[in-house]
Parts: C-alpha cells; sequence; structure tokens
C-alpha cells in the first residue's frame, strides 16, 4: 500500500501491468535505496476499471512525486498509458534531473517509432561495480544514481 512520503525525494513509477515481477522488483530495489515509490497498483483509492478518475490521479501523482521513472520494458513503451504517462512527466518535470528511464536487459535503448524516449536519462548498472547503478544522460555524461535521487 502506497502511503503519504515524509522523505524529500519520491517517485513515480511508470509501468505496464503486464511486467507484475519487474514492477516488484523495480520497486523493491529503489525502496531498498530509501525512496518511497508510487505505482497506481498499490493505490487503494484507485477505481477498478480505467477511467477519467484514473487519469486525473495518475496526473496528480505524477505532479506530487519529485522524480518520474519509466520501467521501460517493451511492454510499457507500447502501452498508451505509458506513453501518456511520459508526456505528463515531461510537462511536470522538464528538468533531465527529474526524470529517467530505467532500462531492462530485453531493451537496447533503440526504440523504433518511440525515438523521442532517446533524450531522457537512463537508469543503469555499473560495468565495473554490478552493485552500483547511475545515471546516464543523453550527453554521454552520468552520475552515481544515489546523488541523482538526492537532487
Amino acid at each position: 500500500m502506497f502511503s503519504e512520503n515524509t522523505s524529500a525525494t519520491s517517485i513515480f513509477l511508470s509501468h505496464s501491468h503486464y511486467d507484475k515481477a519487474l514492477i516488484a522488483q523495480a520497486k523493491t530495489f529503489l525502496e531498498n535505496l530509501g525512496i518511497p515509490i508510487y505505482v497506481d497498483w498499490a493505490d487503494e483509492t484507485m477505481p477498478e476499471k480505467t477511467n477519467g478518475i484514473t487519469a486525473q490521479k495518475i496526473k496528480r501523482q505524477i505532479y506530487k512525486n519529485d522524480k518520474f521513472v519509466l520501467l521501460a520494458t517493451n511492454n510499457a513503451i507500447t502501452s498508451k498509458w505509458c506513453n501518456w504517462e511520459v508526456g505528463i512527466g515531461d510537462t511536470y518535470k522538464p528538468l533531465s534531473r527529474k526524470i529517467a528511464l530505467f532500462l531492462l536487459a530485453e531493451n537496447s535503448g533503440v526504440w523504433n517509432g518511440n525515438e523521442y524516449l532517446q533524450i531522457y536519462p537512463r537508469i543503469e548498472k555499473n560495468p565495473f561495480n554490478n552493485d552500483k547503478y547511475y545515471i546516464r544522460y543523453p550527453d554521454g555524461t552520468f552520475e552515481d544514481l544515489l546523488i541523482w535521487l538526492n537532487k
């Protein structure tokens, strides 16, 4: 269950509901870093069937949470809801310091028909230390994930 957070940083995790196991893993990973995560399926106030109220609640949560992270699976990239959420996230969090893609092994970061995703930073594993993650910016620069999360 999602509760109001008191941390300075919180994340809206955009995802495809077809990726339940991956969502749970990503949520646990980020929560283990001490960051509260909002996922819509854990929000007990969401309607059972998606509708306009669902969209309003999602918009409000994207605005309210400090960071926006898309769990960038192939399912998410083809999801109308995820693409809509990315647009909302881009509107509310236009600085690259507030939005990122969390790529998984199934996705190389090349999205035919969704090339616009290449403008966003990515959360990636450090190739020299598998216990560490960093943010890789589109210009090739990078910073430690914990530093990015705490900005």
